[in-house]
């Protein structure tokens, strides 16, 4: 297990910010044994917690062409038919995965193809699941194609706490099915937009992995 690039600067200040703290508290309260005692246990946690958030575990994909993979850890909280008006305006089965604190953060390439389309949208922070939040909310959207033609729309959401969406990628790239393609800090959701032909794997609820989990298989 790593930690992820992104999270190492935020981890090494706030070891360094826990630590003073730490050794004020033992200049400004000697003796206080169980005061000192409780504020190192609760830094200790406090790091681990934030620690886990930004790990970064490695993964195997089994490549394939006709399935489709998650694009993050979570659970499945939207699977509908609905009208894509950004950029595709058409008519497409949406798979909404939300990730929660304790979700790995990292977005995988749900197929391979080439970026075709990728715009970054500033906005507001409301939580994930809220039903605007896929039109209002910071977020990014990317469009991947196929070497079939077939396009697939993938879209990263902030959350209420998450506000600062990363991404590694930019139009005309290369993208590898389960490769890293971004990262949310902390609570947020990644929509994607599928082909209304394709075979949907998953179920509301169900919890996925990133670039492991299968979501939807694809007729083309």
């Amino acid at each position: 297990m790593t930690i992820h690039k992104e999270g190492k600067k935020l981890l090494f200040w706030m070891l360094m910010i826990l630590a003073g703290i730490n050794v004020a508290l033992h200049q400004i309260f000697p003796g206080q044994d169980t005061l000192l005692n409780v504020v190192l246990l609760a830094s200790i946690v406090l790091f681990l917690l934030i620690l886990q958030f930004f790990r970064n575990p490695k993964i195997f994909t089994n490549e394939d062409p006709t399935l489709v993979y998650a694009p993050a850890d979570g659970k499945v909280v939207v699977i509908e038919e609905t009208e894509e008006q950004e950029y595709l305006h058409d008519r497409r089965k949406q798979v909404s995965i939300f990730m929660s604190p304790i979700n790995v953060h990292i977005n995988r390439a749900p197929i391979s193809g080439t970026v075709e389309y990728f715009k970054y949208h500033p906005g507001k922070y409301l939580v994930a699941w809220h039903p605007k939040s896929s039109s209002e909310n910071e977020r990014t959207t990317m469009v991947v194609t196929r070497e079939s033609g077939e396009k697939l729309l993938i879209r990263q959401i902030a959350g209420a706490l998450a506000r600062r969406i990363k991404w590694y990628v930019k139009e005309g790239d290369p993208i590898q099915q389960g490769g890293e393609f971004g990262f949310i800090k902390f609570g947020s959701r990644v929509d994607v937009f599928l082909p209304l032909d394709a075979e949907i794997l998953v179920e509301l609820n169900q919890v996925t992995k990133g670039g492991r989990t299968p979501i939807a298989k694809l007729k083309n």
